[in-house]
């Protein structure tokens, strides 16, 4: 279902922006997806809508009343549809089976009233009563042989648009509901140009004509978090929320308004809030916003939890018990007592070189080297980490690259007695017996893969015939770290 939602996002930004073709195609890809989501097919009706194209608009308006009889926006989005088609009647239709599932939604009343006053101004315009036929427009005859229904507009796309809704033929909520949205709308402006204190007056106004609009809340919401107010923003969501889930508000809006609690406890820094109402918000709407959000208050939870942790006396401490099992030989142990001093304190090397020397012991030579690379890392001047990759990579049998690690330790102390040894039985390894080189070297599958590469055979013939061409070859990593695997493995040498 994510791909689902990252679709109908698409769909929604572009269709905000006004790309209408580009909307539906993402609407359309969704759908594909996910056949049975009434969402999906109310949106492409809206894009369809937008666009011009009525009739595709009214088909998935259709549809998704189909998959969802109970939910007004489907009967808004078949009304709308409906009205540009010019079929004022089915447009009516629709809205008042809308108003019947919900009396109070004002997108269906306000919807209702446009196209009641479209009709009353479309008969003005053709200057007649309902259910009688104009004169001829050639003739003074009262003959309507030659005249048109007037209910049957010739150019639906040239319809007068629709009257602005008057206050006075409205009832007392429905008057509410229209001024509420007309300070909303005023507060939006205002918001936009940043004038913050006007843009709450509004809000402020619009609440109190019409109280159970989650909108409104989350609005007033915005303006304090863009006021840096996060005390404020919080109550006013959770405010909203309860008045968005008294009155069966959309889904969406709830999740706006938890995200938004969760946006304001990240600025407090109280991560964890955050992450809680975070995962609310997904558990309303996933959006790739809040999924984002989300994982990067989890990361940041994890590295205050890391950092917290840290106690280099307490890593003294483990360290010690560690080396204390390491010489009795029990090195399992130790690694445990190793692995819990790093998390005290992840910054000392010593402590990844005495758990590299326990997995060396037990022949866990992949975790041991890990354990070097990172000891390296943090100091690459430690020469005891240098030995201990050297001593783990003969034990896997990578003789060259072992050799490569003790010349380091060297080129940091040229007199280092365990380097200096284990330098030496590398150089001894690397000139036993060619014929037990060649042996074990054909039962390794890698060498095998090597020599049978025409590219490298060629390469290996130009080597032979000119030594000094092993310089240029050396350049491409890619083909240098087949050249030392096959001089570890003793089937060539390089004087």
């Amino acid at each position: 279902m994510d791909k689902v939602n990252e679709l109908k996002e698409k769909g929604n930004k572009a269709l905000n922006a006004e790309k209408f073709d580009e909307a539906v195609a993402a609407y359309t890809e969704a759908i594909g997806l996910d056949g049975k989501n009434h969402v999906l097919y109310s949106n492409r009706s809206a894009a369809y809508a937008k666009a011009g194209k009525y009739a595709e608009a009214l088909e998935d308006a259709e549809q998704t009343i189909k998959l969802n009889p109970t939910w007004a926006k489907g009967y808004s989005r078949k009304g709308a549809a409906a009205a540009g088609l010019g079929d004022y009647m089915k447009a009516f239709e629709a809205y008042n089976e809308g108003l019947k599932h919900d009396p109070t939604n004002a997108v269906l009343l306000q919807g209702r009233q446009e196209i009641t006053a479209a009709v009353l101004q479309h008969m003005q315009g053709m200057n007649t009563p309902m259910d009688v036929d104009p004169p001829a427009s050639n003739t003074t005859s009262t003959s309507t042989s030659s005249s048109k229904p007037a209910a049957e507009p010739s150019k639906p796309a040239e319809e007068p648009k629709p009257a602005e809704p008057n206050p006075d033929e409205m009832t007392e909520e429905e008057r509410k509901k229209y001024y509420a949205k007309k300070e909303k709308e005023a507060g939006n402006a205002a918001y936009k140009k940043k004038e913050f204190d006007e843009a709450l007056k509004h809000y402020n106004a619009a609440l109190e004509m019409d109280p159970t609009d989650i909108t409104f809340y989350n609005n007033i919401a915005a303006v304090h978090f863009e006021r840096k107010e996060y005390e404020e923003c919080i109550k006013t969501c959770e405010k909203g929320i309860e008045i968005g889930r008294e009155n069966r508000a959309d889904f969406k809006l709830i999740g706006k308004a938890f995200a938004r609690i969760g946006n304001s406890y990240r600025k407090l820094e109280d991560y964890h809030k955050a992450k809680t109402y975070y995962e609310k918000a997904m558990s309303e709407h996933r959006t790739p916003e809040v999924k984002t959000s989300l994982s990067e208050v989890e990361s940041k939870i994890k590295d205050m939890e890391r950092k917290a942790y840290i106690d280099p006396a307490k890593a003294e401490e483990e360290k010690e018990k560690g080396n204390e099992l390491f010489k009795k030989g029990d090195y399992s142990t130790a690694i445990k007592h190793y692995s819990e001093a790093i998390r005290r304190n992840p910054d000392d090397p010593k402590l990844y070189s005495n758990r590299a020397a326990c997995y060396t012991k037990l022949a866990a030579f992949d975790l041991g080297l890990k354990d070097c690379e990172t000891c390296i890392k943090l100091d690459d001047k430690f020469i005891k980490a240098y030995i201990r990759k050297g001593k783990i990579l003969q034990g896997m049998q990578k003789t060259s690259k072992a050799s490569q690690a003790y010349q380091k330790a060297l080129e940091l102390d040229p007199n280092n007695a365990e380097a200096l040894e284990g330098y030496r039985a590398c150089a001894l390894n690397l000139q036993r017996n060619p014929q037990e080189v060649l042996k074990n070297a054909m039962n390794d599958p890698e060498v095998q893969q090597i020599l049978k590469d025409p590219a490298m055979r060629l390469i290996l013939e130009q080597m032979q015939n000119d030594p000094n061409a092993v310089k240029e070859h050396l350049q491409n990593p890619a083909i240098a770290d087949k050249i030392m695997k096959l001089m570890e493995s003793g089937i060539i040498q390089i004087h």
